[in-house]
């Protein structure tokens, strides 16, 4: 079941009457894609408020444009779909935060570099309210945080990008890991990168539940997204 949750503050009111939902179920992938394909054309269509889903998925991998089957090291651990999403392989699953962002880029400035960048900025700035630091790197996509703890120059993948844009209105978005089961990332090699692991705010010690998450996600969201 898909429900519309409120903002906790009117003071996070969504930019631009942006509509947030939230799914207190985890929601098959297809699905969710078939929703978004929807929600994208009424948007387009300038018939539809624009929305932010966050939700859990089933465990699966899922194939963006650019993945690399010698990236899927497990193909009958989970059910593999592919996207129109750019990128490579990704795990989604249960304990991990999926945010699905469809906005109209036209009223945004049609600018898909800034677009992505502040993607970015939003899961720093969500990962921030934890007291966490993520950073970025050049050459690996997604959201990163030091591991001194693992060992010297240890970093570990907290959180992906996946964005697709038609008609210059977005769809697929982001992934937070909350606390999945990190073991599931073993079946392929997240985003083609093999160098550096996968951790998640309960692997760093933090305690904290989705609904802790998604009212961090709805605040820094109007602070990246809000003018």
């Amino acid at each position: 079941m898909v429900k519309t949750a409120p903002l906790p503050d009117p003071q996070f009111a969504a930019p631009d009457d942006v509509e947030w939902r939230i799914s207190d179920t985890p929601v098959d992938y297809d699905v969710a894609v078939a929703e978004m394909e929807r929600k994208v054309a009424d948007i387009a269509e300038r018939d539809a408020r624009e929305v932010v889903w966050l939700l859990e998925h089933p465990a699966l991998y899922t194939a963006g444009t650019s993945a690399d089957e010698k990236d899927l090291l497990s193909p009958d651990r989970f059910p593999v779909f592919k996207t129109g999403r750019g990128g490579q392989y990704t795990y989604h699953g249960p304990g991990q935060r999926v945010g699905y962002v469809m906005l109209d880029l036209r009223k945004r400035g049609q600018d898909v570099r800034k677009y992505v960048g502040d993607l970015e900025r939003w899961l720093i700035a969500t990962l921030a309210e934890f007291n966490v630091t993520g950073e970025l790197r050049e050459g690996r996509v997604g959201v990163w945080v030091r591991r001194p703890d693992k060992g010297p120059g240890r970093e570990d993948k907290i959180a992906a990008i996946g964005v697709r844009i038609r008609k210059w209105v977005t769809f697929h978005g982001v992934s937070l890991n909350v606390d999945p089961v990190l073991d599931h990332f073993d079946g392929i090699v997240p985003c083609g990168i093999s160098q550096h692991g996968v951790t998640s705010l309960a692997d760093l010690g933090i305690t904290a539940t989705m609904e802790d998450v998604d009212v961090a996600m709805k605040k820094t969201f109007v602070e990246v997204f809000g003018e």
